[in-house]
């Protein structure tokens, strides 16, 4: 890939003369416009384009060459933070985002009664799962499309925003029709038609890390969804698959402040799936917003010893209360809100 910086005072005229004839030439182009300066991102295969060749016209300033395999979620493509709105919540930007909600979408009562004590508290959007992919066939798989119906219902009566799993590219256009965020789970970080179903789908991504992923295949993942045209992608750490075995994964918050110096992306943690041990969500959470995460992403169920799923993991009500207590405190420190 290489990297076209235009001037600050390059005109959209010679942007757009510019962005013609190298598609002309048979590239493909990404523009990304900041506040003091746009950047033309250019991708082909084959013959190589030459990049001095670019200073001679009009508006550019400077040419580079990104050697990262990937391209679209550097830092050097984009060098400014994106941040994505998503019903007025700004997921990337000063404010911290508080995703909770029941592990499974398990009735009506328990969702919308989540929903009212997470939103009364500073939650802005609501999880749950439609579709579970389980480790047993046996464990309860979800509700399908009713779930899906069931948490937006619940999510507009508090006004809340949705996120919940989509597991096939078969089920893309159905759950796109309840959720604004569509959720890729760490089973799927790998499956490339799902992340190149949903970035044609023009909808916001949240992307999970697989449980074996290195950084750069999280990010190569991620590449996936925006090289199909899809530039509202979310990353979210939620634990690798390690030797121990007191916690049901292991939480990599080192990969935070990674993300920041390599990619533009937002980063969210999920304390809930990393440690499997509703003791350890708080701690962990509050580590996640010094660490320099965007948002948190948690479990809440109002029984969870009778939760159809992960109940060791949910917080009850009252523990999300204290939680968003103690994130408030944390996130002044380090110059953020909630």
């Amino acid at each position: 890939m290489m990297i076209i910086v235009m001037k600050r005072s390059a005109t959209k005229e010679q942007v757009d003369a510019l962005v013609k004839r190298i598609q002309k030439w048979g590239f493909e182009t990404h523009l990304s416009e900041g506040e003091n300066k746009t950047i033309i991102g250019v991708i082909g295969r084959g013959e190589t384009l030459q990049s001095r060749a670019f200073l001679a016209f009009e508006g550019v300033e400077n040419v580079m060459q990104v050697n990262k395999p990937y391209k679209l979620v550097s830092k050097e493509f984009h060098p400014n933070n994106t941040v994505i709105n998503v019903k007025g919540i700004e997921i990337g930007g000063k404010k911290i985002v508080v995703m909770a909600g029941p592990c499974s979408v398990e009735n009506s009562a328990t969702v919308m009664k989540v929903a009212q004590a997470v939103s009364s508290d500073g939650a802005t959007v609501l999880r749950g799962g439609a579709f579970k992919p389980r480790t047993s066939p046996y464990s309860f798989q979800g509700l399908g499309e009713e779930g899906l119906k069931i948490l937006k219902e619940s999510a507009d009566s508090v006004g809340m925003a949705v996120i919940t799993e989509v597991m096939d590219v078969r089920d893309v256009e159905l759950v796109g029709r309840y959720t604004d965020i569509f959720q890729i789970g760490a089973r799927n970080m790998a499956n490339f038609s799902l992340l190149k179903e949903v970035g044609k789908a023009r909808k916001p991504v949240m992307l999970k890390r697989g449980m074996a992923a290195t950084l750069q295949e999280f990010l190569l993942a991620a590449e996936y969804i925006m090289n199909e045209g899809n530039e509202e992608v979310i990353l979210c750490e939620r634990g690798i698959r390690t030797y121990e075995q007191y916690t049901r994964n292991t939480l990599d918050l080192a990969i935070v402040p990674a993300i920041k110096e390599l990619s533009h992306l937002p980063i969210i943690v999920d304390p809930s799936h990393a440690t499997g041990r509703k003791q350890l969500v708080l701690p962990m959470a509050l580590a996640a917003v010094a660490a320099g995460a965007d948002g948190i992403m948690v479990e809440v169920h109002p029984n969870p010893a009778e939760a159809l799923s992960d109940g060791a993991q949910a917080l009850l009500p009252s523990d999300f209360s204290a939680m968003m207590e103690a994130i408030r405190i944390i996130s002044k420190a380090v110059d953020r809100t909630v």
